[in-house]
């Protein structure tokens, strides 16, 4: 599932040429790219034509065009598979096309923003936009917290909130309502750069132990950011349709039985919910107070591409 990077990586592809830009016309041709959308196509549609975008935004791993109407945007979370490209207005139809914007833009001219999800489980919508600690977010979006790369993130409130949760550290980072925009890859890395057990019980850690933890998730999120962010196959690219190359930079995540780039002992890969950890065993060892370290699923074959 693309992550904060990827998200990011899209949002500031699309802003120079959806800003300004008025909405012509919307086809959609997928009613399953609408699950968060529950009015249907036919609203769907009527809410966007005639409209401008007026900025391109981000929260976690969704990201939202504010429209020129009172308080709505278009949102959308790109689910396993969805992609928003940028295409020419006679470009012929993506192979897995939901839903095609057809838009004007002041400098740009005609261009259309194309949804192509392969396993419908991203979505599109038009959303109310509501006061939320100061800003004005999708009503979809209240639910979740700020990210690390959030200019209005509150550090403090962070290390405070991880070291009251007796839940595995990785666990916590997971936790949309506590941290946005770290999922499964760059948990991973950012645990094994800060040297912790991802099965290491959060209010065990150290408010010093926490503040590098959170020194070393923002250093692999802006490395990945800057890298156009982490691709296993063709289901993440940005809007042009070029995929991210963070994946050569990954440490631990997907090297299981490699050597630790640090300490040279082979990296452990464990079951975790329906997903896997990957640390080093050395590195990363788990401290008094923590839980067992997991045990290695026999036949957990590594999927293409985790959330």
């Amino acid at each position: 599932m693309p992550e904060l990077p990827e998200v990011e990586v899209v949002r500031s592809g699309l802003a120079p040429a959806a800003v300004g830009a008025r909405i012509r016309a919307v086809s959609v041709f997928d009613d399953r790219a609408l699950t968060r959308h529950p009015a249907g196509a036919a609203d769907f549609v009527a809410l966007l034509e005639g409209r401008t975008f007026t900025a391109a935004e981000r929260r976690g791993k969704f990201l939202w065009l504010p429209l020129d109407t009172a308080d709505t945007a278009l949102i959308a979370h790109l689910g396993m598979s969805g992609q928003l490209l940028l295409r020419a207005p006679d470009a012929p139809a993506e192979r897995h096309e939901r839903i095609r914007l057809h838009l004007e833009h002041p400098h740009h001219g005609d261009l259309v923003i194309v949804f192509s999800d392969q396993r419908t489980f991203g979505s599109l919508a038009v959303d109310s936009l509501v006061p939320d600690a100061g800003s004005l977010v999708p009503s979809q979006v209240t639910h979740i917290a700020r990210d690390p790369l959030d200019p209005s993130f509150d550090d403090r409130a962070f290390v405070e909130s991880v070291r009251r949760r007796s839940s595995a550290i990785k666990r916590v980072l997971l936790d949309q309502a506590v941290v946005s925009g770290i999922g499964n890859i760059y948990a991973d890395e950012s645990l094994w750069a800060a040297r912790i057990h991802p099965e290491t019980s959060a209010q065990h850690l150290t408010r010093v132990a926490v503040r590098r933890l959170l020194t070393e998730v923002r250093a692999v999120l802006e490395k990945a950011l800057a890298e156009g962010g982490t691709s296993f196959d063709a289901q993440y690219v940005n809007v042009n349709g070029q995929a991210g190359y963070f994946a050569h930079s990954l440490n631990a995540y997907g090297r299981g039985d490699r050597p630790c780039p640090r300490c040279g002992t082979p990296i452990r890969r464990v079951a975790f919910t329906n997903r896997s950890s990957h640390f080093c065993p050395r590195c990363q060892r788990l401290r008094a107070g923590g839980p067992p370290p997991a045990r290695r699923s026999e036949g957990d074959e590594l999927p293409a591409r985790e959330s």
